[in-house]
C-alpha cells in the first residue's frame, strides 16, 4: 500500500507538470469543490426552510384542532382534558372560529376571526411575539379586534379606528342573514405572508356577547412536542373523544409548504449524484490519460514484479486524490457559504435592488439557513465513492498493459 501511495504521488505530480492534462485534472478538483459548495449551501437552505416553518408559522397557525360539528361543542373543558392526558401534547386552549367580513366605506374583505383567552393562547401560540407589547396590554385590557397589519395597510386602518364586521347569524328558519357588529382596532400583529391578511382575534367575551359565532366554546387548539406526528396524534385523541368533532391539522391547511421543502430536497439529493458524476468524468478523463503516457513505466513498474493489486491500488489512490481536495475545499466554503447565506443574499438585494422573498407573500422575508453534519458527511460521502468509482476503469486499463507491447512501443 505504501509503494502504490508513492507510485500515485509520483505520477499525479508528473501530470501536474503537463498542460492540458493538469488542466483537466485541475478542472476534475475543482468542479468536485464547486459541486459540495453549492449542494451543502442548498441542503442548509432547506433546514432552514423546514426549521421556520417549525418555529414561525407552526407557532402561530393550529397545529391540531377539533371543532364542533355544528354550534359550539358539548364540554370543551373534557376534551381539552382528554387531549392533555395524550404524551404528545403540551397544552390545550378554547377557541370560537368564525369567518366573516370587513367593512371600510364600499370595501369588502373576508377575513378568519378566532374568539380566544389571552392567558390560554400563550400556551399554544406564538401570537404574543409578533405584537408590540404596547398593543397586546391594550387589547388584554379593553377587548376589540386585533387585526393584521397587512390587511389593516391595505384598508388604511391604525389602531384607535373602528371597523363593521358582518358576522353570520342563524335564524329560526335556518338561514344565515348578517349581522353588522362595529369593533375598535385595539392592535395589530405583523408576522407575514397571508396571514397577515387573513387572520384577525378577539377575546372569548367578545366573540360569545358581540359577535354571536356560538353560545359558548366551538373548538379546541392543541400545541405538540413533535409537529409531525399531528396527524397520527389529532387522530388517537379523535378517537376518545365523547362526541362528533372535526378533526383538523397543519398538514391540512399548510402541509404543502413542507412537501414543497422535502420535494426540493429530494432534488438537491438528485442534482448532488448528477454534479458529482459529472465532475467525476474529468478524474476518468485524467487517468485514462496518464495511463495513455505512462505505459512504458506502467510496463516497467510490472517487469521489476510489481503486482497488479499494487498497480491498481496506485491508480485509485492517485484519482482518490482529485477527489479528496475537491471534496475539503467544498466542503470547507460549503460551511462559509451557508454560514453567511443570509447575510449574503442580504447584501445582494441591498447591492441590485430586488427582493429574493416578500413579506407578502411568503412568511419569511429572508433567506434563511441552517448547516448541518449530517448534511455535510453526506456530500462529502457521494463525491468520494463517485470519485472511487470513476477511477475502476483506468486502473483496470492500467493493469491490463502488456509490458512486452508497451516497452516495444515506446522504443
Amino acid at each position: 500500500m505504501q509503494l502504490a501511495w508513492l507510485i500515485a504521488r509520483r505520477f499525479r505530480k508528473g501530470t501536474a507538470k503537463q498542460g492540458f492534462l493538469s488542466f483537466i485534472s485541475a478542472s476534475s478538483t475543482i468542479g468536485i469543490a464547486l459541486g459540495c459548495a453549492v449542494l451543502i449551501a442548498a441542503l442548509s437552505m432547506m433546514n432552514g426552510f423546514n426549521q421556520v416553518l417549525q418555529e414561525r408559522l407552526l407557532a402561530v397557525v393550529p397545529q391540531v384542532e377539533y371543532s364542533a360539528v355544528e354550534g359550539a361543542l358539548e364540554d370543551w373543558q373534557e376534551v381539552a382534558e382528554i387531549a392533555r392526558q395524550h404524551p404528545e401534547v403540551i397544552a390545550a386552549a378554547p377557541g370560537i372560529n368564525s369567518t366573516v367580513m370587513v367593512q371600510t366605506q364600499s370595501t369588502f374583505h373576508g377575513i378568519q376571526v378566532r374568539g380566544v383567552s389571552a392567558e390560554q393562547e400563550q400556551n399554544v401560540s406564538a401570537l404574543s411575539d409578533y405584537v408590540s407589547s404596547e398593543d397586546w396590554q391594550r387589547w388584554q385590557q379593553e377587548g376589540g379586534l386585533l387585526l393584521g397589519a397587512g390587511l389593516a395597510d391595505k384598508l388604511n386602518l391604525a389602531v384607535g379606528d373602528s371597523v363593521s364586521l358582518l358576522t353570520p347569524e342563524k335564524s329560526e328558519r335556518g338561514f344565515r342573514s348578517p349581522e353588522r357588529v362595529r369593533l375598535e382596532v385595539t392592535g395589530l400583529f405583523k408576522f407575514g405572508g397571508q396571514i397577515d391578511y387573513q387572520n384577525a382575534y378577539v377575546s372569548l367575551q367578545t366573540a360569545k356577547n358581540e359577535l354571536s359565532f356560538a353560545s359558548d366554546v366551538s373548538s379546541v387548539r392543541l400545541r405538540l412536542k413533535d409537529v409531525f406526528s399531528a396527524p397520527a396524534v389529532a387522530r388517537e385523541i379523535g378517537n376518545q373523544l365523547p362526541e362528533l368533532v372535526y378533526l383538523d391539522d397543519w398538514t391540512r391547511s399548510h402541509g404543502h409548504l413542507y412537501r414543497d421543502i422535502e420535494l426540493v430536497r429530494w432534488v438537491v439529493y438528485l442534482v448532488l449524484i448528477l454534479v458529482m458524476a459529472v465532475a467525476c468524468f474529468n478524474i476518468v478523463s485524467t487517468l485514462i490519460m496518464t495511463v495513455a503516457k505512462k505505459r512504458s513505466q506502467i510496463a516497467m513498474l510490472k517487469t521489476l514484479g510489481m503486482k497488479d493489486k499494487s498497480l491498481l491500488q496506485s491508480f485509485v489512490l492517485q484519482g482518490l486524490m482529485n477527489g479528496l481536495y475537491g471534496v475539503v475545499i467544498g466542503c470547507a466554503c460549503g460551511i462559509l457559504l451557508a454560514q453567511f447565506l443570509p447575510d449574503i443574499m442580504l447584501t445582494l438585494e441591498s447591492w441590485f435592488h430586488f427582493k429574493v422573498l416578500s413579506n407578502d407573500i411568503y412568511f419569511v422575508g429572508e433567506v434563511p439557513s441552517e448547516w448541518a453534519w449530517g448534511d455535510v458527511i453526506l456530500v462529502a460521502s457521494v463525491a468520494l465513492l463517485m470519485s472511487l468509482l470513476a477511477t475502476i476503469y483506468p486502473a483496470w486499463r492500467a493493469v491490463k498493459v502488456e509490458p512486452a507491447r508497451a516497452l516495444h512501443e515506446s522504443t
